[in-house]
């Protein structure tokens, strides 16, 4: 029987590799296939959540003229600090990242950095202000069968490091942020 969803398996397993054996946990969306994040999934590491998004890419069946790349070529991901349940931010974070890609049509790439008009949070109890995007550092770029995709890691910086980044560049100040690039709302 034929994989009905090849995309999504391949991001799966990709992410299933390289964090210990569980259950994740899930969000849908209203989106319909090929409409922007059609999923969610966080696990949990040793030391975090790892949250990876499901639709910038061709979950069930190749739809885009580009044979080599699926959908938008990306799939976004976050590392937030551990805690019983993953923190409702994050998710809904990356929803309207996966919105904003879908309905403009941009597509975030590594080195790119945002400043969404607030806390990232949704709460003025943070000082991450802003966005940067690199390649994940652990799960970089797959093939699958609908082309390559790209795992592009969220990671919130404050309004000091964006202007860090814009004098020197994004990789900079991300260098200064740990291997994982843990988003850490408390910092």
């Amino acid at each position: 029987m034929e994989d009905q969803t090849p995309g999504w398996d391949a991001i799966q397993s990709a992410v299933e590799a390289t964090v210990p054996a569980q259950e994740p946990v899930h969000w849908g969306t209203n989106n319909l296939p090929g409409q922007g994040v059609y999923g969610l999934s966080a696990y949990r590491a040793d030391d975090h959540w790892f949250l990876v998004t499901f639709g910038l890419t061709e979950l069930f069946t190749k739809d885009s003229d580009d044979p080599a790349v699926s959908g938008f070529g990306i799939e976004l991901t976050i590392r937030v600090p551990p805690a019983d349940t993953p923190p409702l931010w994050a998710p809904n974070l990356l929803m309207k990242l996966g919105d904003y890609v879908h309905s403009s049509g941009r597509v975030f790439a590594a080195g790119h950095r945002m400043d969404p008009g607030g806390p990232i949070t949704g709460s003025p109890g943070t000082g991450l202000t802003a966005l940067a995007f690199t390649e994940d550092p652990v799960l970089g770029t797959i093939d699958t069968p609908h082309g390559t995709v790209q795992f592009l890691t969220v990671v919130g910086i404050t309004a000091d490091e964006l202007g860090q980044a814009k004098a020197s560049s994004t990789a900079d100040v991300l260098d200064n942020l740990g291997p994982l690039l843990i988003t850490d709302p408390a910092r």
